[in-house]
């Protein structure tokens, strides 16, 4: 017990200096070798130890296979190990890991799990601290603190008929991040978000692509197709919308 209390103290970064930032976003589909390239590097370490949390998914062992297989690439002694569900197994995992990916699968499976404050606050944690975070589909719907839970009526532009819950809420605040944006028309649910909350950014992830974000704000489009932008203006009703293609570098605009 005295052990686990000083592992969360640690965790929870009582003592520590909080590093840099660093997220990779997959919106789905293929992970884009830049993406993943960004995500070894941002470890700072020759063979990382990579947690993948699968709790997203029905077939977690399978998904750990494909992150390994699109890693070795870049580690040549990958060290990879699936995440286990108890509080105690998980915060040791954290511990060692230099990096933290989630799969694909349902989003709401990881936030039943987080619903653990500890195990949330441990994560949150671990990522202030510098760790890179990183996630594909689901893994990438988690991330805002606003998260889309996927029930939505597509078709129409409205907020109320959008399902939103907690999220792991890395991102900043007011950004909601949507995934398989252009490939399966998600557009109408982000845009019913943000115009009711006019607060809110919204960024929308197409399949095959990745936005890397560092420190929150500086953010770079890597992968086959776009990610866009979605910001309230200053009339009601009216959004401003931007398209990033590949390669694109920029930083996100976030109204105080």
């Amino acid at each position: 017990m005295k052990r686990l209390l000083l592992l969360l103290i640690l965790l929870t970064g009582l003592g520590r200096a909080q590093g840099h930032q660093h997220l990779v976003m997959v919106g789905g589909g293929q992970h884009p070798p830049e993406a993943m390239k960004a995500f070894y590097d941002w470890t700072g370490r020759p063979d990382p130890h990579i947690l993948v949390i699968g709790w997203a998914s029905s077939v977690p062992d399978e998904n750990l296979r494909i992150v390994l297989e699109d890693y070795a690439k870049y580690a040549q002694r990958p060290q990879l190990e699936l995440a286990g569900r108890d509080r105690a197994t998980v915060l040791k995992q954290l511990e060692r890991a230099d990096g933290v990916w989630f799969t694909g699968g349902d989003q709401t499976r990881v936030m039943e799990v987080l619903k653990d404050r500890v195990l949330l606050q441990a994560l949150r944690a671990k990522y202030q601290e510098g760790t890179v975070f990183g996630g594909t589909s689901a893994g990438t719907a988690i991330m805002s603190l606003r998260m889309l839970t996927g029930n939505a009526d597509l078709s129409v532009i409205d907020g109320q008929k959008v399902e939103v819950a907690e999220g792991l809420g890395l991102l900043p605040e007011q950004v909601i991040v949507d995934q398989h944006f252009l490939r399966r028309q998600r557009e109408n649910r982000l845009f019913g978000v943000v115009l009711k909350h006019p607060g809110c950014l919204g960024i929308g992830i197409d399949e095959d692509t990745a936005l890397l974000l560092s420190d929150g704000v500086q953010a770079q489009v890597v992968g086959r197709a776009q990610v866009m932008v979605i910001a309230p203006q200053a009339v009601p009703g009216r959004l401003h919308i931007q398209l990033y293609q590949p390669g694109e570098r920029f930083q996100l605009d976030l109204q105080p």
